[in-house]
Parts: structure tokens; C-alpha cells; sequence
């Protein structure tokens, strides 16, 4: 069954379109070592990809008092380096074409430094596909994801707290911070489990279905979820 209400698509970048890890594995790993802490293991990293790095480096051991220092040291190696050691996902074209092709609206809404997420979607040649781009500020106004997807919807021109939003709009990423951001918004979100998220991490947080491959996205997107972010 299709849901002929749904208009727009909000997508994730890092794990979900890309496979961003060996860049920040090694540009983090890096930061660390020339700051002076413990070299992150390769899962630790993994735990922390997605929210803003000040939320996520402190579980790995890095305190407050210098998350500073460790996030401007990691992004002199990312943005000159670690952002192009960068894949995207087989299937990913195919699953963007065919919901255009569906008269949906695709829109980034990502957790990266918006100039960032934007240089990523240049080098990959998919800017034109997307009707809006959002990412973080890298100042304290636009930081969560759900700050993230509220400004987007905005850009949409769609008013945040509209009672039919759950119906048009959905969000599509990879961890709990894309759903519980969505659902601060009112909508739902498809967890994809080929990114850095368990399933049971995106369940637990309340995603109203999982996609194991791209071409699932497809189909996901089109299905009736009702309230979906209850």
C-alpha cells in the first residue's frame, strides 16, 4: 500500500549514504594521539560516529575541559583529508533516483558541519539532488539533530507541529539520534542497519521500520505509518 501523503524525505549522510568512517577513524585516532590521550579503538570510534562530537567524545574518555582542543586538532586532519576518505554505499543512487522519480522531495538533514556535509555531497557529484542541505552550525544554535531537522523543515517551508507532518515527511538515518530527533519533530524515522547503529539501537529509540538495504528505502518510504513517532 502507498501513502500518496508522503511528499518529502529528510536523509542522513554518514551511514547512511556514505560510508564515512575511515576518515574520521583516522583523523580522530590522530587528534587524540598528538592531544595526548588514548588512541580510541576502532569501535570506540565507531560508538561516537553520528552526534556532535561533544556528546559522544566524553563516553570515549575525553573530558570536557579539552573536547575543544581534541574536535579543532581532529578537524585540521578531516576537513584537508579524512572527509574524502569517503565511500558511498552501493545502491544509494538507485534509491535516490527512484524516489525522485516517485515525485518525492529529497533533503539532507545531518549532524555534520553543514559546510562540511556540503563539500562531501560535491565530491560525490549528488548536491543537485537534494531540494535543501542542512547540517550543524558549528556555534550552539543548530547542535542536536532534532535543532538539525527543525531548521530543514523550515527551508521545506513546513510548519513544525503541523498534525498531518508524520504523514508527508520522514526522516531516514542510521542511529538513535536520527530517530529521537524526528520524533521531537513529529515524525517518524526508517532505521537503515548498514550504517553505525545496531537494530536494536534504532528500535529501542522507537524507529517505525528498518531497511537493511537501500532498495528497502524504497518501498519504506511509500508505507502508511500513521502518528509514527508515538
Amino acid at each position: 500500500m502507498r501513502d500518496t501523503m508522503r511528499t518529502h524525505v529528510l536523509l542522513d549522510l554518514d551511514g547512511t549514504l556514505s560510508d564515512s568512517e575511515p576518515g574520521i577513524r583516522n583523523s580522530l585516532q590522530w587528534a587524540c594521539e598528538v592531544e595526548g590521550f588514548p588512541v580510541p579503538t576502532d569501535d570506540e570510534v565507531r560508538s561516537v560516529i553520528g552526534p556532535p562530537f561533544e556528546i559522544g567524545l566524553p563516553q570515549i574518555g575525553i573530558p570536557d575541559d579539552a573536547l575543544t582542543r581534541v574536535i579543532a586538532t581532529y578537524r585540521s586532519r578531516y576537513e584537508t583529508i579524512g572527509l574524502f576518505e569517503n565511500t558511498m554505499y552501493d545502491g544509494i543512487i538507485e534509491m535516490l533516483d527512484a524516489m525522485a522519480d516517485a515525485g518525492l522531495s529529497l533533503s539532507i538533514a545531518t549532524a555534520k558541519p553543514e559546510l562540511t556535509a556540503r563539500r562531501i555531497l560535491d565530491h560525490f557529484e549528488l548536491t543537485p539532488r537534494f531540494e535543501v542541505i542542512v547540517g550543524a552550525s558549528l556555534t550552539p544554535e543548530r547542535r542536536a539533530k532534532a535543532q538539525v531537522i527543525t531548521h530543514a523543515l523550515t527551508l521545506l517551508g513546513i510548519p513544525v507541529g503541523h498534525p498531518g507532518i508524520a504523514e508527508g515527511v520522514v526522516m531516514v538515518g542510521d542511529r538513535d539520534h536520527d530517530v529521537l530527533g524526528a520524533q521531537r519533530n513529529g515524525m517518524g524515522c526508517i532505521g537503515v542497519t548498514w550504517g553505525y547503529g545496531t537494530p536494536e539501537e534504532l528500535l529501542s529509540s522507537g524507529a517505525i521500520a528498518l531497511a537493511d538495504v537501500p532498495a528497502d528505502v524504497v518501498d519504506l518510504v511509500h508505507t502508511p505509518y500513521g502518528a509514527g513517532a508515538e
